[in-house]
């Protein structure tokens, strides 16, 4: 690609067939032989021969490791291959008397092996400082205070002019948050720099490679030699003497860096920032010293996450007692719009909001600071006609619907929930506009200049990084993922209040007779005008199978068809079973649940090949409800929590039930893949699956028959869950 500005960040920076040209770079197959190598080996070993390609590795290795034992490469990748190669890195070898690293790692089907020099440049010892400075770092209890204590750490350990704890916001960009530099030079923090500036590209490599050096930037990178039937670049994702961006150095360049370091900062395994050091001189920190500093990060990383949590958990607590008591107040009072509105709790505690307002039953009950009656039931319109899904929120109003510009200083942030579309009934929060002057480091919006070399324009990176202000308009503060859970939340007790309470003098009963109807034709054409034709499919494909003279790739067709037909019928009884739930009678009886979870867990055991110490089931209250319906509920649940989890190592499900004065609560966890924020609202819908649910099996039908059971027996189901974390479903049951 021809790389500039305009298309930077579609640069495949992890194939750039260079390599920075402090070490040298031999790539070697399964089967010992060279298929790349860099171009510059002869300055570090001026006898080896100038092209190493096809030649195995073996009859180079006395040239490279003059002490060392024969076949010293092929014991290290196969030491390497079982135990990981973090247990051989770096090997220390010496080459022509020089200390010299090995490091090893994979790519694709190959061995990168990477020499650089044992000895860094600067003489602190980093591995002997790094214990001191981590205590002293986690000595602070207060998140700025670890972030600044922090910078001045690594900046005493690795000696560099500056270090910055650079952190990324939603949209990429990054602001200097914490900052230790040397006296003479002119304070960075508080600038924001543009999400062009570190491209999305390479913040995805910051996940995968948490340090990364670049030694000098006045250095030319050496380019790498390939086979010539090596059609495909080598991907050098892992490599840590992979070349860097001409864009990238010349952004270096600009501001008179002439060597960077960086450590990656992670949170819940995403790139949450990196603390990043500027020398104005070339330097060189050896493997094993950027290895302690990659510690300093993974410590850092840990803190952080540990404090945004016990933050989460807080407010998780605050949002759950009041939805909890809102749900009380609606099952207790008469008029629901009261219960939300009128005591001391009220919608507004579940989120952090300045104003809400409750549209029910031709009413419009406002609290705190909110928009006007006309530009609120504008709203409500824009909403109903735009957005399709029975949740919506943005921090940043007037970009989607320009009308609110006239009241951002009250609005610029909504989260919004559906109770009936038709009806026009909503509850919406409010955020008010939060002025923010945001200090860029160089205007982001002239990026680049155009520079002419040899008759061809260039785009090249800024050269002016002088403070340029910014003020933005129209947004709120953020809304955190614990207010949309909490949202959620409340949004199914209110409905289930309305069901329980409301739903007889509800509007639609022509309309849910005549679905119903609907529903039985549909049921009726599955069952006959579809299941017919399967039957067809399934018979002659088991016939044809019989036929022994057809070929294996033949046969592997027939069963796939099979499969297929056998998975779409069990589909059509899925969604056969979830029309007749709420046209099945049955008879409520006292159920022992713990023998039905048990019988559950036990085929369960059998079939995924789970150990019996993964699932944990604690006290079993007894509920009243119908057997075969409730054993249906248990089973979907449970059997989604072992799938789910079935990657965790270990995998971990606990089943508990517990029993109030009200209602019996069960609640299933697991430590699975969870549920990503965005999908919980349409979790309970019918054939809805998230995205992350891989090849894991699926109709998108068994949660939405849960929750028509559920309701059946007038009780309520909801999910809380995080993206990587887990799930937990609460089924509660009334008494």
């Amino acid at each position: 690609m021809n790389i500039d500005l305009t298309n930077c960040d579609k640069e495949p920076i992890h194939i750039p067939g260079k390599i920075q040209s402090h070490g040298f770079l031999i790539v070697i197959g399964q089967d010992g032989a060279i298929h790349y190598h860099s171009e510059n080996i002869k300055n570090f070993i001026p006898e080896i021969p100038e092209n190493l390609i096809d030649k195995h590795i073996s009859s180079i290795e006395s040239i490279i490791g003059k002490n060392e034992p024969p076949d010293f490469i092929n014991k290290l990748i196969t030491f390497g291959r079982t135990n990981g190669f973090e247990q051989t890195n770096p090997f220390n070898t010496d080459i022509q008397g020089k200390a010299f690293h090995l490091i090893i790692s994979h790519s694709g089907d190959f061995y990168l092996l990477e020499f650089e020099p044992a000895k860094s440049d600067s003489v602190t010892d980093v591995h002997r400082m790094i214990g001191r400075s981590i205590s002293e770092m986690l000595a602070d209890k207060n998140l700025q205070s670890l972030l600044n204590n922090s910078a001045v750490q690594v900046k005493n350990v690795i000696g560099y002019d500056r270090v910055m704890v650079y952190r990324f916001a939603e949209d990429g960009h990054g602001e200097v948050i914490a900052e230790a530099k040397n006296a003479e030079l002119t304070s960075w923090l508080g600038l924001h720099y543009p999400a062009t500036d570190i491209p999305k590209q390479a913040r995805e490599l910051y996940k995968q490679n948490l340090t990364r050096l670049i030694a000098n930037v006045h250095t030319e990178p050496s380019g790498i030699l390939a086979a010539a039937n090596n059609t495909q670049p080598l991907d050098m994702t892992l490599s840590h003497l992979r070349a860097v961006s001409p864009v990238h150095i010349q952004y270096l360049k600009n501001m008179g860096v002439e060597s960077s370091f960086s450590i990656s900062l992670l949170y819940k395994k995403e790139l949450w920032g990196l603390i990043a050091c500027h020398s104005y001189s070339p330097r060189f920190i050896d493997y094993r010293s950027r290895e302690s500093a990659k510690l300093i990060g993974q410590i850092l990383s840990s803190a952080l996450e540990f404090r945004q949590d016990e933050e989460n958990q807080q407010q998780q607590e605050r949002y759950k007692s009041a939805v909890d008591q809102l749900s009380r107040l609606m099952l207790k009072d008469n008029n629901i719009e009261y219960a939300l509105t009128g005591h001391a709790v009220t919608l507004m505690n579940a989120v952090d909001a300045a104003g809400a307002v409750l549209l029910f039953e031709n009413n419009m009950i406002k609290l705190g600071v909110t928009p006007t009656d006309s530009q609120i039931t504008s709203l409500t319109a824009w909403l109903k006609n735009n957005i399709a899904d029975t949740f919506y929120y943005t921090s940043n109003l007037p970009s989607a619907y320009p009308e609110a510009t006239l009241f951002r200083d009250v609005a610029s942030g909504i989260m919004a929930t559906v109770l009936s579309r038709e009806l026009g009934e909503y509850v919406i929060w409010f955020k008010p506009e939060q002025l923010q002057t945001i200090t860029w480091a160089g205007n982001p919006e002239k990026p680049a200049i155009v520079t002419n070399d040899g008759g061809m324009a260039h785009i090249s990176p800024r050269n002016s990084f002088e403070e340029w202000s910014q003020t933005v308009t129209g947004t709120s503060k953020s809304w955190t993922n614990e207010e949309v859970k909490s949202v959620v939340r409340l949004r199914s007790e209110i409905t289930y209040a309305i069901n329980q309470k409301a739903g007889a003098i509800r509007l639609l009963n022509e309309k849910l007779k005549q679905a119903y109807e609907e529903l039985d034709t549909f049921s009726f054409t599955i069952s006959h005008d579809l299941k017919n034709p399967i039957s067809t499919i399934k018979s002659f494909t088991q016939i044809l199978l019989r036929d022994k003279d057809l070929k294996p790739q033949t046969l592997k067709v027939l069963e796939r068809i099979n499969n297929g037909a056998d998975k779409m019928n069990n589909m059509i009884n899925e969604v056969l079973d979830y029309s007749r739930i709420n046209r099945s009678d049955f008879v409520l009886t006292e159920i022992q649940p713990g023998n039905i979870i048990r019988d559950i867990v036990n085929d369960l055991l059998l079939v995924y090949g789970v150990d019996e110490s993964c699932i944990t089931i604690g006290n079993t209250p007894k509920i009243q409800g119908d057997p075969v319906m409730i054993s249906q509920v248990f089973a979907n649940i449970i059997s989604n929590a072992v799938k789910y989890s079935m990657k965790s190592e270990p995998p971990k499900v606990v089943i508990e039930g517990m029993e109030n004065e009200n209602e019996v609560v069960y609640t299933i966890t697991d430590n699975g893949m969870g549920i990503d924020i965005k999908h919980l609202p349409r979790i309970f819908e019918l054939f809805h699956r998230t995205d992350n649910v891989g090849d894991i099996e699926g109709s998108g039908v068994g949660l939405a028959i849960v929750k028509r059971i559920i309701e059946k027996h007038r009780g309520k189901i909801w999910v809380d869950s995080e993206l990587g974390a887990g799930s937990t479903f609460n089924i509660a049951f009334i008494k």
